[in-house]
């Protein structure tokens, strides 16, 4: 462990003394609720050395937690190592929650703080409840980091730019006309949008402030009568000024946001659940609230037919960009020399090749062998394992095109595999078949369809951590919501236009793990006196590794399957090859 993180965790315990607080509690994300946040709000990660992208550090006098899912356990276990901080494994039955464990650790009337911009004010609410129980009081408190974090990353001052409507396909107007139908349903005035997806969505901008994210650091208030963008004014350019004019949009300061929803003059506001504690309260103190999600997540998760049209040429050109690099690896394996670090940059510059390519939609997981059993794993120069003609590569990668957004897992056998990754190779490949003929009618949510992908891994006595499937933005965030499909429910019924994954995996500590998946549209299936049905429609293009493959466990339906979406990856992708490339994918893609 660095001896920095050693100082850091007793620079903020001397502060939460000089605070009164007997703990603190430091979460990922950011005043606006992200997944990806930038350097200047990455705290957890500076205070604990822990990179994962999920969790959340609690730090008593004494002693420290985190607590994080399935998908970090083992980078966490590496990460925290002589940090004095206890990994908390997230949904196992022997796991404290945070309140309960602060009960058990501090006294009666103890201080616990936080940050209230980094807080949402549900999350606020449900752990002030639960620590009450313990007579523990919450201490929202403004950003104490500040005053411990020397050399500090300053916040991004990215330039933002249009998406023109040949890529986003409906007007800034039209959306602003629907969110405003929407909030007057809920007897809301006006409406604050904090999520930075939400925001380029609507105003059919994009940005460089967010790592793979293509966002920007922004406030956005609509109301009946006006849009107000709060954005930093280094950030704007002559061209976004008028280009924010002609749609009526007008700019403040960033940091007069907090400012203005505290002098809110409409009768009542409706305030999203990712709305953090501090403009919460700010809100609060002087008008009215409504409590309910924001449209624009709806809203932005059916894609409109421009989106789609652009999802199709994405797919078509990462998928060229896939088959060149699988081809190249094939034989660049037999070297010996090429690492998880080197294979990654190499696709990477495929993928720069492709027109409209704008970067990666997440950092790639290259896990080779025993390292594919790290779901969330990255290599680094120390990590990095050398690759041999022999065993499993997961390859779990993504790009960021100005006419959609991919994100695609492929498990490769380098060479010779063992008989027990042949079966649960196939086991996971039955499972995500399985899930990609789904026909289901309309109403279903993604919990009641997460059964299908792992229905035989449960025979086997296996399961895996992580969701089966998450929505992906359009030259957005790689993970959007609210539909997704996991065991936990969530509620959000499955909607012709939805793009999203399949990619369940098996996972073997210290051995290997699987994963395969592909990104799929939700469309329109047959109509029966019982009402419309729903089905999906394969938007990646990308061959799937054969050789793995156990025949026997194989019914002669999902064998159709794979010959069918295989012959569809020949057909789409062929004509964009050389005559080389060609024979490669005829071969990859040849009928088992």
């Amino acid at each position: 462990m660095d001896t920095k993180i050693i100082k850091r965790i007793a620079s903020l315990r001397s502060l939460m003394k000089k605070k009164h607080l007997s703990a603190f509690i430091i979460p990922s994300t950011d005043p606006h609720s992200g997944e990806y946040v930038p350097e200047y709000w990455k705290t957890r990660q500076w205070i604990s050395g822990f990179s994962g992208s999920a969790g959340i550090i609690v730090i008593t006098l004494y002693k420290g937690g985190l607590w994080t899912d399935s998908r970090y356990f083992l980078q966490a276990e590496e990460q925290l190592k002589g940090s004095g901080i206890k990994l908390f494994k997230d949904r196992m039955p022997e796991t404290p929650s945070i309140s309960d464990w602060l009960g058990s650790e501090l006294n009666p009337h103890d201080k616990i703080g936080i940050d209230g911009w980094v807080n949402t004010y549900e999350e606020a609410a449900l752990l002030q409840s639960a620590l009450a129980t313990y007579n523990l009081e919450l201490v929202p408190t403004n950003d104490i980091f500040n005053e411990i974090w020397t050399n500090r990353p300053p916040l991004p001052n990215n330039h933002p730019f249009i998406l023109p409507m040949e890529y986003a396909g409906r007007p800034v107007s039209d959306k602003l006309s629907t969110i405003r139908h929407c909030i007057a349903e809920n007897h809301a005035d006006g409406i604050l949008i904090s999520a930075l997806d939400e925001i380029a969505w609507i105003l059919n901008m994009r940005g460089n402030d967010v790592h793979c994210n293509p966002v920007f650091i922004s406030y956005l208030i609509i109301t009946f009568d006006n849009a107000t963008l709060y954005i930093s004014p280094a950030k704007t350019t002559p061209k976004i000024r008028d280009y924010l004019k002609r749609n009526s949009i007008q700019i403040k300061n960033y940091d007069q946001i907090e400012s203005d929803i505290k002098h809110y003059t409409g009768n009542c506001i409706q305030l999203p659940p990712e709305t953090n504690y501090m403009l919460y309260k700010e809100a609060q103190a002087n008008t009215m609230i409504v409590k309910k999600p924001s449209p624009v997540c709806l809203l932005k998760a059916i894609k409109n037919s421009t989106e789609i049209n652009g999802f199709y040429r994405a797919m078509k050109r990462d998928g060229v960009a896939m088959v060149r690099f699988l081809m190249w690896l094939e034989h660049a394996i037999k070297s010996e020399k090429e690492t998880e670090i080197s294979i990654s940059q190499k696709l990477y510059a495929f993928r720069a090749q492709q027109e409209l390519f704008q970067g990666i939609s997440f950092d790639t997981i290259a896990g080779y062998q025993e390292h594919g059993a790290i779901v969330h794993y990255e290599a680094t120069t120390e990590t990095a394992s050398t690759l041999k003609p022999e065993g499993f590569l997961l390859l779990d990668s993504g790009a960021q095109y100005t006419d959609g957004t991919t994100d695609i897992t492929r498990t490769i056998a380098l060479g010779t595999v063992s008989k027990n990754q042949c079966i649960d190779y196939t086991l996971v490949l039955k499972g995500f078949i399985a899930l990609s003929q789904a026909e289901f009618p309309q109403g279903t949510c993604g919990t009641q369809l997460d059964i299908l992908a792992r229905q035989f891994m449960w025979k086997a006595g296996i399961n895996y951590g992580h969701g089966t499937g998450h929505g992906v933005g359009h030259f957005l965030n790689v993970h959007e919501g609210p539909h997704q499909i996991r065991m936990n429910n969530v509620p959000t019924p499955l909607q012709p236009g939805m793009i999203i994954t399949n990619e369940p995996g098996i996972y073997k500590t210290g051995q290997y793990g699987i994963r395969t998946e592909n990104t799929m549209l939700v469309v329109a299936g047959r109509t029966t006196e019982f009402g419309s049905f729903y089905k999906f429609e394969p938007l990646t293009l990308c061959p799937i590794d054969k050789t793995p493959i156990c025949l026997e466990m194989m019914s002669s339906d999902e064998k159709t399957w794979l010959n069918t979406y295989h012959k569809k990856v020949y057909q789409q992708l062929a004509p964009l090859l050389t005559t080389e490339e060609q024979i490669w994918l005829g071969k990859a893609t040849s009928e088992i």
